[in-house]
């Protein structure tokens, strides 16, 4: 079987996934939550993605946007062996979290050991704290740690949005069949997007937002 081309696979997401509503940033603030953005999954690292760069660049304008209007942002990294906290901008460089989506001082920064980002860790007290309603998602593996605090949220009672291009994953191979990571990334989005979440890009979600300073 020919390898699906990344063109190919975003109109097989188009196809399985109904069309955008409107993203929960049209209905009032919420919070941003970005897993696992860190240099491992980039080139030279321990487990690089297909297309990290662009995803983060993408994640970073989402984080500037809410940045800009106020809005919570939660960062998510994935603790390495023998970490006992994250650490963003120190401690072992794969763990850290990569220069385009660097925390800022006073942004909270949950550690995990699970795909899960809600098993054994502060997240869900932290959004709680937060008074967060509705969730908007990023960051990496698609088909791993997006998908499993997607699928989380939603069941904890969370409204949940994906944002598909500021996420990135990696080829597969099962049972002697190599999947294409842009199959792996469509086939978990469609997922998602079949029950537990509204998928966006980050251009519609942006063109939602109300202007800076606006309270809405």
């Amino acid at each position: 079987m020919r390898p699906l081309t990344l063109a190919a696979a975003l109109v097989m997401f188009a196809q399985a996934v109904p069309a955008e509503a409107a993203p929960p940033a049209a209905e009032g603030p919420a919070t941003l939550v970005i897993i696992d953005v860190q240099n491992f999954y980039f080139l030279g690292g321990k487990l690089p993605l297909t297309g990290p760069v662009e995803a983060s660049l993408k994640a970073r304008a989402l984080l500037e946007a809410f940045r800009a209007r106020g809005w919570p942002v939660v960062h998510v990294l994935h603790l390495g062996p023998g970490q006992a906290a994250p650490s963003p901008d120190a401690g072992d460089q794969a763990y850290r979290a990569h220069p385009n989506v660097m925390p800022r001082p006073g942004e909270p920064v949950i550690g995990k050991r699970e795909a899960n980002a809600f098993r054994d860790t502060d997240l869900l007290a932290t959004l709680r704290r937060l008074g967060t309603i509705r969730l908007v998602i990023a960051g990496m593996q698609t088909h791993m740690c997006v998908e499993a605090a997607t699928r989380a949220a939603a069941d904890l009672g969370f409204q949940v949005t994906v944002v598909h291009d500021a996420c990135a994953t990696r080829p597969l191979a099962f049972d002697g069949v190599e999947v294409p990571a842009a199959q792996v990334h469509t086939a978990a989005l469609a997922a998602m997007g079949g029950g537990y979440a509204k998928v966006v890009s980050t251009g519609s979600l942006l063109a939602s937002l109300p202007p800076p300073g606006d309270r809405r």
